[in-house]
C-alpha cells in the first residue's frame, strides 16, 4: 500500500467533519489562522525594530529653513 491517493484523503477527511462536526472546526481554522495572522505582525515588527532608520538624502526642490551666509575670500562671513 504505498502512496494515499485521493480518494484515502477525502475519507479522512469525511471521518474528521463526523467526529468534530463543522462549527468546532470553523472554530478550530479561526484559531490557527489569528495565530498565524499574529506571527506574523511580530515578525515584521521584530524586521522594523532591527532594521536601521532610513537616510535622509537632499532632493532637489527641498526648502529648507535657515539664514545662507556667503564666506568672503579673505575668510570673512557676510549675510546673505
Amino acid at each position: 500500500m504505498g502512496t494515499l491517493s485521493i480518494w484515502h484523503w477525502l475519507v479522512v477527511l469525511l471521518i474528521v467533519v463526523l467526529v468534530f462536526g463543522t462549527k468546532k472546526l470553523r472554530n478550530i481554522g479561526q484559531d490557527l489562522g489569528g495565530a498565524v495572522r499574529g506571527f506574523k505582525e511580530g515578525i515584521k515588527e521584530g524586521d522594523a525594530a532591527a532594521a536601521p532608520p532610513p537616510q535622509v538624502t537632499a532632493q532637489e526642490g527641498m526648502v529648507m529653513e535657515g539664514e545662507a551666509r556667503e564666506k568672503a575670500v579673505n575668510g570673512s562671513e557676510k549675510s546673505a
